[in-house]
């Protein structure tokens, strides 16, 4: 049975979490890909004010193709989160809880999801058209000049995600790994 999250989340929300676990999140989201990404990073870094509060909030690694007339967005599927991963440990620091993307996240990024308390979730990669219909309103709110990279609040319900890693340093990717693997002899792992 999925949980039901807000976002922005809590403390609350985040210690209830752990990898494997299926979502429905409903609320505020924000999307920016790598060159919005570098944009927050930069800011931070010169010490100028974020075009949001990023604490306790989620950024969604997507970013949307055109909306046809009377839609809220375009297909609004994940991107591969790698490409965040420079960027991801400076913006938890900054209070960034939640993540969601597709694809595996390197060692400093799950590191940093543990000392600072944070998730990434995965979105169904190949379903944005049906991801989208989760989105009742999106705006852009910084770095129009991006186009489809533009930084981007989303109102959102119950968008379906699954936790790969939690703030305890659970790893979904590695743990199916381990759970289909084969020892020396050709046997499946030992959860088989």
């Amino acid at each position: 049975m999925p949980k039901h999250i807000t976002s922005p989340m809590t403390q609350d929300v985040l210690v209830d979490l752990k990898a494997g676990d299926q979502v429905l999140i409903s609320g505020t989201l924000y999307v920016a890909r790598d060159a919005a990404h570098k944009r927050l990073v930069a800011a931070l870094d010169t010490g100028e004010e974020l075009p949001l509060d990023i604490a306790g909030q989620t950024i969604y690694y997507m970013g949307p193709s055109p909306a046809k007339p009377g839609q809220v967005i375009g297909a609004a599927g994940p991107t591969t989160s790698g490409r965040m991963d420079a960027y991801a440990p400076r913006l938890m620091a900054e209070g960034l809880k939640g993540m969601i993307g597709k694809g595996a996240r390197t060692a400093a990024v799950k590191e940093a999801m543990q000392e600072y308390k944070a998730v990434y979730f995965a979105a169904l990669g190949g379903a944005g058209a049906l991801i989208a219909k989760c989105i009742k309103k999106a705006e852009v709110v910084a770095y129009d000049d991006l186009g489809a990279e533009a930084l981007r609040r989303l109102e959102v319900e119950n968008l379906p995600a699954t936790v790969v890693n939690d703030i305890y340093g659970g790893d979904l990717y590695e743990e199916g790994k381990m759970r289909y693997r084969l020892d020396p002899d050709g046997a499946a792992g030992a959860d088989t």
